[in-house]
């Protein structure tokens, strides 16, 4: 399963879902966790439709995006979209 997580520089609610992801790899070690920042990340973010930041992204190994969040998702959330992703 893979996190991909749009960020900006500039974002406070950036850091703190930085720690929620910290937190869910290291209860899950074999997630892949990709932080993307908007502004050299343009033409991905625009491609994935995002509008704002942050936003997490959780999807299967072959790409079917399960879960999405714009704002601070909370580690529950992440962990049962994580599940669903299994």
């Amino acid at each position: 399963m893979q996190f991909t997580f749009f960020s900006a520089a500039f974002c406070e609610p950036c850091a703190q879902t930085r720690a929620v992801l910290a937190e869910a790899h290291r209860l899950l070690p074999n997630a892949t966790v990709i932080e993307l920042d908007v502004a050299a990340h343009g033409d991905e973010a625009e491609a994935s439709q995002i509008r704002n930041t942050p936003t997490v992204i959780i999807s299967k190994e072959d790409g079917t995006e399960v879960f999405r969040a714009a704002g601070v998702p909370s580690l529950a959330q992440v962990l049962v979209a994580a599940a669903k992703a299994l």
